[in-house]
């Protein structure tokens, strides 16, 4: 099926739905969209939203008005969205793979489930990134893991909150290392580089656009992608380094669950493209651009699932 045909089914399918006529697809949207980002100002998610707000308006023809619900590495923002969002379309709020994942599973009670909403599109990811104080010790990974095997639980490194992709980042690399850290979890991605600048921590698991960002006030020391960041092409990374590590976060949007399928579909069109409009903006600062739509969205979810899993009960043991 084409996106042309998708979107003529998804206006039949609002038709229905809201018992209006074929005009109102077309009225929607006719006023403003919350846009809720459930972690502190200055992290990625935050610094996307900026990027994406006024094409979204352009595109949408309405305001887009971002804010912040930050707390429990996103949980508390989502929490309150699936118990009190509207299926309006009005209301639309970030999301982020491992969180939704990893913290319905390790926490008695999140306050959230994982697919307790309806999941528009994943629009980039970021792969974590480790840094250390400009003046650390540490000038290699290996400076860190040999220090750290000496010293269990001597290094401490800062992170975007609790079974987030940075607190497993951190998990696995204990695990591939064989040493043991300590992790301590932060609001958002918003403190950290007043946490590593300070030296309150020995460093940070956190994203390469904090590491293109840092570059020059901190050392990254290794990067948990496939291949080098174009955006730090002297930074190693981990698997370069003898450390089967890859993962970050995946970045996206949910409106609730039971929004009509033209409402979302009209939503997806509108991140598409700008997407398309932002990418030069952000692949420089670390950042790689994807569109998961639709049933792509199901299928990488379980993929991250199964990844996930073995970690994520080692934690739960350990707990």
């Amino acid at each position: 099926m084409t996106r042309a045909t998708t979107r003529w089914a998804g206006s039949l399918t609002l038709m229905v739905a809201l018992g209006m006529p074929g005009i109102a697809l077309a009225e929607y949207p006719e006023q403003p969209i919350t846009y809720t980002i459930p972690f502190d100002p200055g992290g990625e998610s935050d610094v996307t939203a900026r990027f994406q707000e006024p094409h979204l308006e352009e595109i949408l023809g309405v305001d887009v008005n971002v804010n912040h619900r930050p707390g429990g590495g996103g949980a508390v923002g989502w929490s309150e969205f699936q118990n009190t969002a509207e299926p309006t379309g009005y209301e639309m709020i970030g999301v982020n793979i491992p969180h939704i994942i990893a913290q319905p599973i390790m926490r008695e009670n999140a306050g959230y489930e994982t697919d307790g909403w309806k999941i528009v599109t994943f629009f980039h990811t970021t792969p974590n990134a480790l840094i250390v104080p400009k003046d650390s010790q540490f000038k290699t990974l290996d400076d860190l893991v040999q220090y750290a095997k000496k010293n269990p639980q001597a290094v401490t490194l800062g992170g975007s909150g609790t079974f987030s992709a940075n607190h497993l980042g951190a998990l696995r690399l204990e695990r591939e290392a064989g040493i043991d850290v300590t992790y301590i979890p932060f609001t958002g991605t918003g403190p950290l580089p007043a946490a590593v600048q300070g030296n309150h921590v020995s460093g940070i698991f956190n994203y390469s656009m904090l590491g293109v960002q840092m570059q020059d006030n901190a050392r990254v020391l290794a990067v948990a992608s496939e291949e080098r960041v174009p955006a730090l092409p002297d930074v190693p990374t981990f698997k370069e380094l003898g450390y089967d590590i890859v993962g970050g976060a995946y970045r996206g949007v949910a409106v609730p669950k039971g929004t009509p399928d033209a409402i979302v579909n009209k939503l997806e069109d509108a991140f598409a493209k700008t997407n398309e409009r932002i990418a030069e903006k952000q692949e420089p600062l670390g950042f790689v651009m994807t569109d998961i739509t639709d049933g792509e969205v199901d299928e990488v979810m379980q993929q991250l699932k199964t990844a996930y899993q073995p970690i994520l009960e080692e934690a739960k043991a350990n707990q």
